[in-house]
């Protein structure tokens, strides 16, 4: 299949390429190790590594250039916001937004003013984060970033976002949330829930919530996504191609079909989402350990927990039920995992030894 270069598909929605490159000396000696030790604490780590099934090496050799060079993407790293009736001008109740609600915080972030930056650098109950999107995987996921930022590196591997870190140039693709190159090889970052939904869902639960504006100090047609649109939803996110090589093809599923996907250091699962909104709780496992998958109605959106001892979940008009006692989908009291929205290539070529549930064929 012919590639199609983000370079043209960027430069038509009326975004201009300018590259801003960092200069990173190259230390060695004590210095170099003093200066390493400063690194690990600007990027705050996980304690574990997720799961990689490669080796970095391979990884590394599949990363291919995005078109638009490093930063030729520009992160926002001074968001404003503005409230509700300004956010009615701007989106339509069914656009797509990245919610999340973090202490005193509660913030949405549409995805046509993330289209063009794919990263904001923001602050959410006094922690600075990144929140991050990628547009030809179906990505959103949050990040702690410590003292640092993270920008767009113009790399793209399996079609996902590869970011770098400001701090060290460690390359961190989106969806492993692993670094394959730099200071942090085989580390993994702090990882937060966003809330993939709809304006209308999202300010009917949160009326309270800031909007990320159209004021990011960059000119941008912000009325015209470059790949397609989610409302209706066409162009690339219903094409069965893909814009660049895949890790690997998996035909069990239409390659954009969506998925809740959750890993661990151990392994990889995921759920259709299709399935759990007709059937609101699906069971699996991940790891060799039971998990359940809950659906949201009111956010149209999914939550995985761990379920070791094996308690009874079902779903009640709207509610899920556990143990006999009724609970909301995103506060069930059993220890949440982290999962998230993801187009089923992307998963597939990421975690190849993944179980599926919710298919015809679950496991």
């Amino acid at each position: 299949m012919a590639r199609t270069s983000r370079r043209a598909l960027l430069l038509g929605a009326g975004g201009s390429v300018a590259a801003t490159y960092g200069m990173n000396g190259v230390l060695t000696g004590d210095a170099a190790s003093q200066d390493r030790r400063q690194d690990d604490q600007k990027v705050p780590l996980a304690d574990d590594r997720l799961l990689v099934e490669y080796s970095f090496e391979r990884l590394r050799d599949e990363v291919l250039s995005g078109g638009p060079p490093k930063d030729g993407i520009p992160s926002i790293d001074e968001p404003t916001f503005t409230g509700v009736a300004d956010a009615d001008q701007r989106l339509d109740p069914g656009d797509v937004v990245f919610g999340v609600a973090k202490g005193e915080d509660v913030k949405a972030y549409p995805q046509y003013v993330l289209v063009h930056h794919e990263i904001v650098n923001d602050a959410l109950d006094g922690t600075p984060v990144s929140v991050t999107y990628c547009p030809l995987t179906g990505t959103a996921m949050g990040f702690e970033r410590g003292e640092t930022t993270f920008g767009v590196s113009g790399n793209l591997l399996n079609n996902n976002l590869v970011m770098y870190d400001r701090a060290t140039d460690s390359r961190w693709p989106q969806m492993l949330a692993t670094a394959i190159d730099g200071t942090h090889e085989g580390r993994s970052l702090r990882e937060f829930r966003l809330v993939w939904t709809t304006w209308e869902n999202w300010k009917t639960r949160h009326p309270e919530t800031a909007v990320l504006s159209e004021d990011t100090g960059y000119l941008r047609d912000y009325g015209r996504d470059p790949y397609g649109t989610y409302n209706p939803r066409g162009g690339y996110y219903t094409s069965s191609n893909t814009l660049f090589e895949r890790l690997r093809n998996d035909d069990r599923y239409p390659s954009k079909k969506m998925v809740i996907g959750v890993r661990t250091g151990d392994g990889a699962t995921a759920f259709v989402k299709d399935a759990l909104r007709e059937r609101g709780v699906i069971e699996g496992e991940l790891a060799g350990t039971p998990v359940v998958a809950v659906y949201s109605p009111a956010l149209d959106t999914a939550y995985v927990y761990h379920n070791p001892d094996g308690v009874s979940v079902s779903e009640a008009d709207g509610e899920v039920v556990v143990d006999g006692d009724a609970y909301a989908p995103d506060d069930l009291p059993l220890d949440r995992a982290y999962a998230y929205d993801v187009m089923w290539f992307a998963w597939a070529g990421f975690y190849p030894n993944t179980r599926v549930y919710g298919g015809e064929t679950d496991g």
